[in-house]
């Protein structure tokens, strides 16, 4: 008997080294994995980061999101949620176009991560986000990062407190980081 379509979960942000293996490993303390894939890049054989996951029922399914959802791996937290199915468009929910008090940190030393940076500014305000970008091939730091506080006020005060601090020997560059426009597609 096939499992139900909405048994099946996307397992995003996963370590490189995870395997599909590794992957069914993890999830079986939700329930009977059916079906467990990691993707791969068909031209360099590496890992993209995500998968899917098939649980045998849906109520499994919805366990496997609940347990495994921000769940920590190899440092990196895992973003788990049920997978549309085929054909079917994505709901995102609608993106929050209040302000935003965002901050890019570059110049950052190459061991800084996401902890580091909410303990850096957390000095000067409440952090909601804190991400240091990372290089989708190596999985190296790329040496910046953004930051997300919760007022105006605490984005000016850790931009003034932190812009040209040095941090491990490197002196810090902190400003207002730039509104992306949205990403259309297509």
């Amino acid at each position: 008997v096939e499992p139900p379509e909405e048994a099946k979960v996307y397992v995003g942000n996963l370590p490189y080294d995870i395997d599909s293996e590794r992957l069914a490993q993890l999830f079986e303390q939700a329930g009977i994995v059916e079906v467990s894939e990691v993707i791969y890049n068909r031209e360099t054989d590496r890992s993209r980061g995500f998968g899917f996951v098939t649980m045998s029922t849906v109520e499994e399914a919805e366990k496997a999101v609940e347990m495994f959802h921000r769940y920590d791996v190899d440092g990196r937290l895992l973003t788990v949620n049920k997978a549309a199915p085929r054909g079917a468009r994505v709901e995102r929910p609608p993106r929050q176009f209040g302000p935003s008090f965002r901050i890019y940190v570059g110049n950052l030393p190459w061991q800084v991560d996401d902890s580091r940076l909410v303990q850096l500014f957390s000095e000067h305000g409440k952090v909601v986000d804190a991400r240091v970008v990372y290089d989708r091939e190596t999985g190296r730091s790329r040496g910046f990062g953004f930051v997300t506080m919760a007022t105006q006020e605490e984005l000016d005060d850790a931009i003034a407190a932190l812009d040209g601090q040095s941090l491990d020997g490197r002196a810090l560059r902190v400003n207002v980081a730039e509104e992306r426009p949205p990403r259309r597609g297509f």
